[in-house]
């Protein structure tokens, strides 16, 4: 696994955090090691998948990255019939995800697509992953996002949300954020990496509060959404849309 060092030399102008072919390279240390609970959610997202995934159905893994989630689906669904979407708008990271993909999965089980998640249509889905993916959405464009994703989804299906989460009381966002930054520094970033990347992030990444979340969910018609599973400040939220 490729060391992520991409902030750990001073930039002169730290420009808005991308997925290139840089971040691409190191993705997996960069989350194991940035995103508390990841590798959990990970293994998890595949006990939630195998519970709720339905025959003849596809599940989606919008913003794939490179399609961790769908591995971990993928080795514990056991209905037939399914078949798995990889979307992200990196052809850095879809490109890679191919390869991974053609290498762990069969031959017509599976598509990866380059595209912005929001233009892809949505079907025939009984489950919708959105890792750690909503979060780089603008604001205004998060409900109309979720509308298309309870559309495309039968009865009974789930969408597993995952984001970083924002907290109402101040002292709670402090102690959180502290929190994190203790979680950095102990897997080994620099003071130097943590400032910049934070910077990098500042106007990309704009979370949301949990209560933000639920309300939107129930605004797009999912009927229960549950907090079940919480990283410090790092969340992931299950939706179920009725029968």
């Amino acid at each position: 696994m490729a060391r992520d060092s991409i902030y750990a030399h001073p930039q002169g102008q730290v420009v808005d955090f991308a997925f290139t072919e840089a971040v691409a390279d190191v993705f997996p240390d960069m989350i194991r090691r940035s995103v508390p609970g990841y590798e959990t959610i990970i293994s998890l997202l595949g006990v939630i998948a195998r519970r709720y995934a339905q025959a003849d159905s596809r599940i989606y893994d919008l913003g794939c990255s490179l399609g961790a989630a769908t591995l971990s689906m993928a080795a514990q669904v056991r209905e037939a019939g399914v078949s798995f979407v990889c979307v992200d708008n990196s052809s850095a990271m879809t490109s890679r995800c191919e390869q991974i993909m053609q290498r762990r999965l069969p031959a017509g089980h599976f598509e990866v697509i380059c595209d912005d998640i929001q233009h892809v249509v949505l079907e025939n889905a009984s489950v919708v992953v959105l890792n750690f993916t909503l979060q780089f959405l603008k604001p205004a464009d998060r409900l109309a996002m979720l509308e298309r994703i309870y559309q495309g989804l039968r009865p009974g299906g789930v969408l597993i949300l995952s984001e970083k989460l924002r907290f109402a009381a101040a002292a709670d966002q402090d102690l959180l954020t502290d929190l994190h930054l203790e979680f950095k520094r102990a897997n080994g970033y620099s003071e130097l990496e943590i400032s910049q990347k934070r910077s990098a992030l500042d106007n990309v990444l704009i979370p949301d509060t949990f209560e933000e979340h639920a309300a939107r969910l129930q605004a797009a018609g999912f009927k229960q959404t549950v907090n079940w599973f919480q990283g410090f400040s790092f969340a992931s939220l299950l939706a179920v849309k009725g029968e």
